[in-house]
């Protein structure tokens, strides 16, 4: 395994990120396809076998059961201080808006809970994980530099945001003398690259860390159309990101088989190959033990210039799908997104 600086941090990464999306009690939250407890440790732990230090969940996966697995996992398997934990807070919602839950006190509420969660006496890095229109900017960022002078959390990061929001908030921070972001987990991968018309040239200038996630596009990367997955099948999220798109992303896919048989290697290895010559750390979701070796072994291929000009020649412009697709919308529909999006409520 190689690692990396997160960004303008001190966290010293691996150039894989575990994602844990797809550890949580399969009965209760959005996904049917997630892995109970113990299937879930003994995969976080093949990852730090293989030198996998970073993590990523969310209080929102399976109602914070991918947290609590995620930290029981650490606790019996690893050293604290070698593992770098990240997670995600949900926006406030219209029950605590109508209670005067301020934006401090509900960043204060999710810690707390995040923290009880993973079992953990702090959190990495804390990531902003919609862009929240109920509440201000102000509050948010005031809220998350708190908990960082409180030894809570150790740096901030946000996620499915526009680059300008993502400015617009650093530069807030700045105005304030407030922790600023130092990492973007963005939706980004060889069929869907949106992300370099403008946040990829805002993080290369700022030196922010850029984490996306569906680095395989829920497995479309890692394997030919027709060889179908339990995900596949049940992800509803999945197929509304890419499902509408499957024609004009073919000829990208075939390619990424084409240099895997030249390589003797898995789809899986160059699909995140090519992805390691263009950010920090991917994410990369695990449900099965082969599933970790596809990208630990990614990092050590290297693809040629004319490989990733070859990959990338056939891509054609796709419309904004997922959260970010509704990053667009007035207060009072804030919460609408994200039940629409993960089925669970806030």
């Amino acid at each position: 395994m190689k690692y990396t600086k997160l960004g303008n941090s001190h966290l010293n990464v691996s150039k894989i990120c575990m994602g844990c999306m797809g550890f949580g009690d399969p009965t209760n939250g959005m996904h049917t396809w997630t892995l109970p407890e113990k299937e879930s440790i003994e995969i976080i732990t093949n990852g730090l076998d293989n030198g996998i230090n970073f993590y990523d969940t969310a209080i929102g996966y399976q109602n914070g059961t991918s947290e609590q697995y995620l930290g029981k996992a650490v606790r019996e398997n690893a050293s604290r201080e070698d593992v770098v934990i990240a997670t995600k807070f949900l926006p406030r919602s219209e029950e605590d808006i109508k209670n005067g839950v301020s934006g401090q006190k509900h960043i204060h509420n999710m810690v707390e809970k995040s923290l009880s969660n993973l079992g953990l006496d702090y959190i990495d890095l804390y990531i902003y994980h919609m862009w929240d229109y109920n509440t201000p900017l102000y509050d948010i960022l005031e809220g998350l530099n708190e908990i960082i002078e409180e030894g809570k959390v150790r740096y901030i990061g946000i996620s499915n945001c526009f680059a300008w929001q993502l400015a617009k908030a650093n530069a807030l921070a700045e105005v304030n003398d407030f922790s600023k972001f130092v990492s973007i987990q963005g939706h980004y991968n060889l069929i869907f690259r949106e992300e370099e018309r403008e946040m990829i040239p805002l993080c290369q200038t700022d030196n922010i860390a850029t984490t996306p996630y569906s680095s395989l596009a829920s497995g479309r990367l890692s394997r030919m159309p027709g060889e179908d997955s339990k995900r596949m099948n049940e992800d509803f999220y999945a197929k509304l990101k890419y499902q509408s798109t499957e024609k004009q992303d073919f000829e990208i896919i075939k390619r990424v088989n084409e240099l895997a048989c030249d390589y003797d290697v898995s789809m899986t290895e160059v699909s995140l190959s090519w992805l390691l010559n263009k950010v920090t750390s991917p994410i990369v979701g695990a449900t099965k033990l082969h599933h970790v070796d596809g990208a630990v072994n990614s990092v050590e291929l290297n693809l040629s210039k004319k490989d990733i000009e070859y990959l990338e020649e056939p891509y054609m412009a796709h419309d904004l799908v997922g959260v970010m697709a509704d990053n667009k919308v007035s207060a009072s529909d804030n919460e609408k997104v994200w039940a629409k999006h993960t089925k669970d409520k806030i």
